[in-house]
């Protein structure tokens, strides 16, 4: 039995009574383990209306369906959410890389329709794991190329493309019955720091935020997003002073208001350093819910009963000493629960959506783009794969595989592989590879320096050698075949290696 830990205010009549059930009610916490843990079980009890689901609680889509059913047993209409974008950020596909490419392969295709239907069926297998509320997709306008945290995340530099494609995204999933939560508001593409780390700022003008970052937001409000998840961004022409998370000029003036929103509104995680770092935790979610904010996401990091527990009692704290007006936590709690009804009384939805294993695959073959150079001649034989794998941002995080070797090594039989990522790298790779010929996986090879100096030692000594980008594809194809496959999905190496053997 799991020790259930408390506070000084953990008393019957406090978890109980009204303000402290909206308290819970706005919480979207994590929880370690891959079954619901007790602690979790009796705050849903008390009021908690939402429970977040990270990679560490997935280890195959048949125990999510039980997690899934465990919790629900204490709640029917329980929010279960997910960071699931498809492609580089995956949580359902963690361990094995995702069967979708994400959004930079699909806006690379460009058809809608096709972005639709891989929504879609991402959408009915999160609900046949009992998964309701998915925190995608990214609307974010990837402006700024040198991106640290968006990049392949976004389906283009512009603004008409990401809102053509963040509707047809969001249409897809919803069509299942799980809600999307459009992120992130008012847009993170042109950042070049990770708000996991410090707060972003962005400096344009109005005219500019309004005509680049905003369009996609306005084509998931009108193609009816249920959620749209802010941003921990500094953005002076709306707010010189405080982040989007926690500004009400941000998220109840410019997105309540002037852009008529009237879904929920739900924060990036709460953890990042660029709230917490900055405002703290607890008051940081203050600060976010009296802005505007409906529900909190926690838990990417902080993943325990006191972290909520807390949480409950900041807000609780601040309703009585005046500084969040009561009214405010109602209406927040409100509209988590009506998101919960929408979701159980859709429920049924998935179960009307034919399955389409195969779209993922489909869909990465589509977005390859293949460049050949004079230099260019068929694989004979075995390879080896030399993949420069960069330090992964948080989003991504280092557990899920990429590349094209495991692919490889299935087609072509006796095919090697080794890792570099570090100076002295295309060296290294060269003394690995023997005499074979060499496949170069990279990954943003624009924003790594090690990484192109790699590249040109190994194309200096072996012209013949096969590139494949599986990040955002800046820099100028070259060896002597280079693959650009727009994201680091399982199913975009899948294709790639199809292509390399195509020659």
């Amino acid at each position: 039995m799991t020790t259930i830990a408390t506070t000084a205010s953990d008393s019957g009549s406090a978890a109980g009574d009204t303000l402290a059930r909206n308290a819970l009610a706005v919480l979207q916490p994590g929880f370690d383990g891959t079954t619901a843990p007790d602690w979790v079980r009796r705050r849903i009890g008390e009021g908690l209306a939402s429970v977040a689901l990270f990679g560490r609680n997935v280890v195959s889509e048949e125990q999510v369906t039980s997690l899934t059913a465990g919790l629900r047993a204490e709640r029917d209409d329980l929010l279960v959410a997910i960071d699931e974008e498809s492609g580089d950020v995956t949580r359902l596909d963690v361990r094995t890389g995702s069967s979708f490419p994400g959004n930079h392969a699909l806006g690379a295709v460009d058809d809608p329709g096709l972005t639709r239907a891989v929504s879609r069926e991402l959408g009915r297998r999160l609900a046949a794991c009992g998964v309701n509320f998915d925190w995608a997709p990214s609307a974010d306008v990837n402006a700024n190329p040198d991106n640290p945290v968006i990049g392949v995340r976004s389906f283009g530099a512009s603004p008409d493309k990401v809102a053509r494609h963040t509707a047809a995204w969001v249409e897809g999933l919803q069509s299942t019955g799980v809600a999307a939560c459009t992120k992130h508001f008012p847009g993170h593409g042109d950042t070049n720091v990770d708000s996991h780390h410090a707060v972003p700022r962005i400096d344009v003008d109005a005219d500019t935020l309004y005509e680049r970052e905003l369009p996609p937001f306005r084509a998931a409000i009108a193609a009816g997003t249920r959620a749209i998840m802010s941003a921990h961004i500094l953005v002076p022409a709306l707010d010189p002073d405080r982040p989007g998370t926690l500004s009400r000029r941000v998220l109840t003036d410019l997105l309540r208001g002037e852009l008529g929103y009237q879904g929920l509104i739900v924060t990036d995680g709460m953890e990042m350093r660029a709230i917490s770092g900055t405002y703290g935790l607890e008051h940081g979610v203050v600060l976010a819910i009296a802005a505007g904010a409906d529900a909190i996401c926690v838990g990417g990091g902080l993943c325990d009963e006191n972290t909520v527990l807390g949480l409950r009692d900041a807000l609780v704290a601040a309703v009585r000493s005046g500084e969040l007006p009561e009214e405010r936590l109602a209406d927040a709690a409100a509209r988590v629960r009506d998101l919960a009804a929408w979701t159980a009384a859709a429920r049924g939805d998935a179960g009307k959506t034919a399955a389409d294993p195969e779209i993922g695959l489909v869909a990465a073959r589509r977005a390859l783009r293949v460049t050949r150079s004079g230099a260019a001649r068929p694989l004979t034989g075995p390879v080896h794969v030399a993949q420069f794998n960069p330090a992964p941002n948080i989003a991504v995080g280092d557990q899920t595989p990429w590349g094209v070797a495991t692919e490889l090594e299935r087609l072509l039989p006796g095919t090697d592989s080794a890792s570099f990522s570090d100076e002295g790298a295309g060296a290294a790779a060269l003394a690995a590879a023997g005499g074979r010929r060499i496949v170069a996986v990279v990954r943003d090879e624009h924003r790594h320096d090690w990484m192109r100096s790699a590249l040109d030692t190994l194309l200096a000594a072996r012209p013949d050698t096969v590139v494949v980008e599986m990040g955002l594809p800046q820099a100028a194809p070259r060896g002597a075949l280079h693959i650009a496959t727009y994201g680091a999905a399982r199913v975009c190496g899948v294709a790639a290696a199809e292509a390399v053997l195509a020659g």
